[in-house]
């Protein structure tokens, strides 16, 4: 009796047969591209799935990323952003300050503000409403991005108000998108260890809940790069795809790769483009209820963004003008990039530019 013993090769194979199929990929699947060397064969499948569901086009957005403040009573183990207050450096603006800011940069063709910043305990909720309040009234025809599911989280806990309450606040004063971040890694065990002092795992996906059955769409994150396996990875994806599968209110998925609390820290330090790439590719795989997935510039490089196009990314974020968590952390990034340089790059890849709106709408094509 001959006995058969998979290889490989034929895991690959089954994958791939799954993936044409569109079979939903199981966490053991996951684990096994994490851990296969072929780059190529997982690119490819990533590829396949891609062109399926967004043909050439690849999405990308006029925005300025705007942060209020930057005091924080979290203690995150890979934050560099964060300061206490009194500190030298930390800074809390009110609404009209952050308008001046945006005044001095602000163009026309700007279609979003991505706004995050500081967990700040010495300013109430309603600092937090009247933040949005502000621009909203400056620049009414822009759209407000703002703030993470931690974020919210943290504003249910200071207002004394529920998830719905403390959103519904928040959209009568001109909130229409939550962004995707506070996502980190979605297990209990590496928040515990990477001290993220904010929303765990069951607060992050009930803030986005919520948020999806009031009418807003979302967006949504994994960091990795850290202390987590390729196991808590697939975990987190698949998290975030079972709450897709319930309310289908999310518009992309965003891996971000972590970034050295120094910035002279060495390649060792960082996580490899060969990490990047594949976590790209694995993302399209595994997330089959996702229209999109998002080549992060700030943290991979515009280059490595460019190749990732190839390998089932199909939106390269947007101008952002000036951001700066990531950059605090340590990235050897630009800090923006222009509406041009977005052209060319997707261009470069042999795919179609869409500028876009924060919900995917088309504003122009670029044949």
């Amino acid at each position: 009796m001959n006995i058969i013993v998979p290889t490989a090769d034929s895991r690959m194979l089954a994958i791939k047969e799954k993936v044409r199929n569109g079979e939903r990929l199981t966490l053991e699947d996951g684990v096994f591209l994490y851990q296969s060397d072929d780059l190529l064969s997982i690119g490819q499948m990533a590829n396949e799935v891609n062109l399926k569901k967004n043909g050439k086009k690849v999405y990308f957005i006029e925005n300025m990323s705007l942060y209020f403040t930057n005091v924080c009573e979290a203690h995150c183990a890979f934050c560099n952003f964060r300061k206490d207050e009194g500190q030298e450096g930390a800074y809390t603006l009110s609404g009209q300050q952050m308008v001046e800011y945006v005044s001095q940069h602000y163009h026309p063709g700007v279609r979003e503000f991505h706004i995050v910043g500081g967990h700040n305990p010495h300013v109430p909720f309603q600092y937090y409403i009247d933040s949005l309040k502000a621009l909203k009234e400056a620049f009414p025809e822009v759209t407000l991005k703002a703030y993470t599911a931690a974020e919210i989280d943290f504003y249910s806990r200071i207002s004394g108000l529920s998830y719905r309450e403390v959103l519904q606040e928040l959209m009568k004063a001109g909130l229409e998108s939550l962004t995707g971040g506070g996502a980190e890694i979605l297990s209990d065990h590496y928040r515990k260890k990477m001290r993220v002092e904010k929303a765990d795992v069951s607060q992050y996906l009930q803030v986005h809940r919520t948020a999806h059955e009031l009418g807003l769409k979302t967006h949504t994150t994994m960091l990795y790069g850290a202390i987590e396996t390729h196991e808590d990875r697939i975990r987190h994806m698949m998290q975030i795809r079972e709450l897709q599968d319930e309310t289908g209110g999310f518009l992309v998925f965003i891996p971000l790769s972590m970034q050295p609390i120094n910035p002279r820290a060495g390649i060792r330090r960082r996580n490899s483009a060969f990490e990047d790439l594949k976590t790209i590719a694995i993302s399209r795989l595994m997330l089959d209820n996702f229209n999109h997935i998002k080549a992060y510039f700030i943290n991979i490089g515009t280059q490595l963004t460019q190749v990732s196009l190839t390998m089932g990314a199909s939106d390269v974020h947007g101008t952002i003008v000036k951001e700066r968590i990531s950059h605090s952390a340590g990235a050897l990034t630009p800090e923006g990039i222009t509406r041009e340089d977005l052209v060319w790059l997707v261009k470069g890849a042999g795919r179609i530019p869409v500028e876009r709106d924060t919900f995917y709408n088309e504003i122009k094509v670029f044949e």
